[in-house]
């Protein structure tokens, strides 16, 4: 292995055009050197031929000093300093080296950082020892770099190895989010905070009503993002169970409690956990052969990741992890991982909500319209659901079952624990933005302009609340407009002249 040339001069690697010639290193040089079947990283390392120092979405530029050995010790030594941990790329590596490679690595530099970490990550990641003693000298160093990495607070001393373990996760699940400038701009931002301040200058009863609003907006949004157009009854009950987000422990028996809620009419679906393949996709119209678009994880496999997904949330609450953070990881994580027939993705929403609510980032009774923001950005969020799921197609070995299921044929566990959150992270952040500066102002908005309009017209017109709901319905669907039958039907009593007078005022008020 050591004796292969790993660096390569390239302008374009996987159909990724660089920003200049260089040569690649690190991670990128070793998957494609050793053929590991993993998705190519978000960011690539590239040495400069011109000698400068920079990062682009796709690269991260180094200069010719920076070059590492032509050694694979040498390159993964590059890759742990510069480009952070990536755990599914050490487990499918360790998968394909020697033991004995490991053991060579960490007895030519026993105290050295790097070879500590590969040590480290080969037992905990294979879950089996190497066969190596004990060191018994060295300051304890942390696993994850908190420079390029999101690490949990909490960290766990390895006496062997003298490391300090600060992944933010289990080894059955442990998706890690890279440091970016987007992600620090939104915590440094406080969001939480600023939530606080939008609603604290707001009535308690507007905030009531609001909160109401919401969680039906959330709740239909929820729906419609899957295509479903769901009856009044269907979406109070589904929005009084994400009102409730965050008040019980989360387990598989909460889970399948709530997957009863969302599906209602159970007759035509397998309930619980999947017990055969599941992906999402197309069917082929003249064949009925599937055309995925995401291969879910193995039924087999289910059980011990949803574990480790809800030993990892609970992991992470107890660490006080970002919220935001923690909400990407484990909700897209569920989502990517699709462990129901159906259902998976109003609960995969319900997990942001439950997070968020638990680790107190939203203001008490305050559930945040997640779905209603995602709904507005559906493109992109489809675009973001894709970045995890399309790289996989080409690792994942599948065959079509005798109902046009798929039934996949190796060992794909791996990718549904070990993944990069980054992307899903920057884009919940988003939305939790765009909810706290625009969704929820404008429905506290629109509640103040309803309550003024409705004295009004009641000191006016003396006009019964239900008569007032229904007369702006109408206005708000008419662009502020009586429409004419309107006008000849529920509110034939009015003049022409308090026509134009309410339509005056409703556009006064609603700044039209």
């Amino acid at each position: 292995m050591n004796d292969k040339h790993f660096s390569q001069t390239i302008n374009v690697f996987h159909e990724r055009t660089t920003p200049e010639q260089g040569k690649l290193v690190g991670y990128g040089a070793i998957i494609e050197a050793l053929k590991l079947a993993v998705p190519i990283p978000r960011q690539l390392a590239l040495i400069s031929e011109i000698r400068r120092q920079y990062s682009t979405e796709s690269w991260l530029v180094f200069t010719p000093r920076h070059q590492p050995k032509e050694t694979l010790y040498d390159h993964l030594v590059f890759a742990l300093k510069y480009e952070g941990i990536n755990l599914l790329f050490f487990k499918k590596m360790f998968e394909k080296l020697k033991p004995a490679t490991i053991e060579q690595w960490v007895n030519n530099e026993p105290l050295s950082l790097y070879s500590r970490k590969i040590w480290y990550l080969y037992e905990w990641l294979m879950q089996k020892p190497l066969a190596l003693p004990d060191l018994k000298g060295g300051n304890y160093v942390l696993l994850v770099d908190e420079k390029l990495q999101y690490t949990s607070s909490v960290s766990i001393n390895a006496t062997r190895q003298r490391i300090k373990n600060n992944l933010p996760g289990t080894v059955d699940f442990c998706p890690l989010i890279q440091k970016t400038l987007k992600l620090e701009k939104y915590i440094n931002e406080n969001l939480s905070k600023k939530a606080e301040l939008v609603l604290s200058s707001v009535h308690k009863d507007i905030l009531l009503r609001t909160s109401s609003f919401l969680l039906l907006k959330d709740s239909k949004a929820s729906f419609n993002i899957e295509g479903e157009n769901p009856t009044q009854n269907r979406t109070v009950r589904w929005g009084r169970a994400i009102g409730q987000a965050g008040n019980k422990e989360l387990s598989k028996e909460e889970l399948l409690r709530l997957q009863q809620i969302v599906i209602e009419n159970s007759r035509f679906v397998k309930m619980g956990y999947r017990t055969e393949g599941g992906f999402i996709g197309e069917h082929d119209r003249r064949t009925g052969e599937p055309i995925p678009e995401h291969i879910s994880a193995r039924w087999q496999d289910i059980e011990m990741l949803m574990t480790g997904l809800l030993l990892t949330s609970k992991k992470l609450i107890d660490c006080q992890f970002h919220p935001v953070l923690t909400a990407a990881k484990i909700a897209f994580g569920f989502v990517f991982i699709h462990p129901f027939v159906d259902g998976n993705g109003r609960l995969h929403r319900y997990f942001i909500h439950h997070l968020l609510s638990n680790m107190k980032f939203t203001p008490q009774a305050i559930i945040f319209p997640v779905s209603a923001a995602i709904l507005e950005k559906i493109e992109e969020y489809r675009r973001v659901l894709e970045n995890y799921s399309h790289p996989l197609l080409d690792l994942i070995r599948w065959e079509k079952t005798s109902d046009n299921n798929v039934e996949v044929l190796n060992d794909t566990m791996d990718y549904y624990r070990y993944f990069d959150a980054t992307i899903q992270s920057e884009f919940l952040f988003e939305c939790v933005d765009y909810t706290i500066n625009k969704i929820i102002p404008e429905e506290v908005s629109y509640l103040q302009k309803y309550d003024q309009i409705k004295v009004w017209l009641d000191d006016r017109f003396q006009m019964p609340d239900k008569t007032v709901a229904l007369l702006l319905r109408f206005l708000e669907q008419n662009n502020g407009l009586l429409s004419k039958r309107a006008r000849d039907r529920e509110f034939v009593e009015l003049t022409d002249e308090e026509v134009k007078e309410i339509e005056h005022k409703y556009k006064m008020f609603f700044d039209i």
